[in-house]
């Protein structure tokens, strides 16, 4: 039997990394494991375990990926316009990520993220950027707003989001005189809404 390839740990971690981006362009990752997986690049399972640890610990490096994708998509949409429109470009550019990779985007959120160590904070690090660029721009939208307010207003409005996308990608929306509800337009009334409500905040002094 030949023996599998030889691989430097950068190089087997990038083809790793694209062997998951394939399959998950195509299958949930639920039919994904380490035995196809180095099968796909060409190495012994016992190899991918002493690159990563476990199995987890490999899919917590594509979330760490997808969570870079998914700055990649929505920093550039934060230096234009109203705040308003910068958070519903946000939203949707979310909205957009999910649908346009589903089994990728599911991975994140039906593995629970690292606990411990290294993929640890930089899961925990990339979350809070995002939370934050959303945090700011409610400020920037009202300034009465204080961090704690910010805060929690944040994390309201991006569970909001979130459940809605979620809700979009299976179909669970409903719908209105036979035609299903529009995920972005109900994002744009999330969003439009909340703010509304945020300007009858008094200003600080």
């Amino acid at each position: 039997m030949a023996r599998p390839r030889q691989h430097a740990p950068e190089t087997l971690h990038a083809q790793v990394m694209a062997a998951c981006d394939a399959w998950l362009k195509e299958s949930p990752v639920h039919t994904l494991s380490l035995r196809s997986l180095a099968r796909e690049v060409g190495c012994a399972p016992s190899t991918l375990l002493k690159l990563y640890g476990s199995f987890n610990n490999l899919l917590q490096h594509v979330n760490i990926e997808s969570l870079g994708r998914l700055r990649v998509a929505i920093d550039p949409l934060l230096g234009d316009g109203t705040p308003q429109q910068r958070l519903q470009a946000l939203a949707k550019a979310y909205w957009e990520f999910a649908h346009g990779e589903p089994y990728r985007w599911q991975l994140m959120f039906d593995y629970p993220l690292a606990q411990e160590g290294e993929l640890d904070r930089r899961q925990s690090d990339m979350i809070e950027a995002l939370f934050l660029r959303v945090e700011n721009t409610l400020k920037e939208h009202q300034p009465a707003l204080d961090d704690m307010q910010a805060r929690r207003l944040g994390r309201t409005l991006w569970g909001s989001v979130h459940g809605l996308v979620q809700l979009g990608l299976n179909e669970r929306l409903g719908y209105w005189q036979s035609e299903p509800l529009d995920v972005e337009e109900l994002l744009e009334e999330l969003t439009t809404t909340m703010l509304a409500g945020l300007k009858t905040m008094p200003e600080a002094p």
